[in-house]
């Protein structure tokens, strides 16, 4: 089993202490590593702000509103999905293109599979 680490570019609405300059896409990590949690993705976003949770939890936002703890994620009209996290310094709302993140839950599934979840991604 191999990391899967991507790069995509995100509009970062926040009231969070996150570094952003005006309204231009800024650079996010997507991780996933099943060695060390294979039920569970990172976002690392600018500066040294990143959650990590439920890989399953975004692959149900891109169809329909999804949350748990911290974390929520939703299909922003056909094209664009959004993820805001909740932390003791504010909220960050990232608005990502639905495709970036597909292609990148792909990629954790061809890592390590799972039956149930993997077969909703072949759309």
């Amino acid at each position: 089993m191999s990391v899967v680490e991507q790069y995509a570019r995100a509009h970062i609405v926040t009231d969070a202490d996150i570094p952003r300059e005006g309204d231009e896409a800024v650079p996010v990590i997507l991780r996933y590593d099943p060695e060390t949690d294979p039920h569970s993705v990172l976002i690392r976003l600018p500066g040294s702000h990143e959650w990590t949770f439920s890989r399953s939890l975004l692959e149900q936002g891109l169809r329909a509103p999804a949350g748990s703890g911290a974390v929520r994620v939703w299909p922003c009209g056909r094209v664009q999905t959004v993820v805001e996290f909740h932390s003791e310094h504010g909220v960050s709302v990232v608005q990502f293109d639905a495709k970036a993140l597909l292609r990148f839950l792909r990629r954790t599934y061809l890592a390590t599979p799972v039956r149930s979840s993997a077969a909703h991604l072949q759309q």
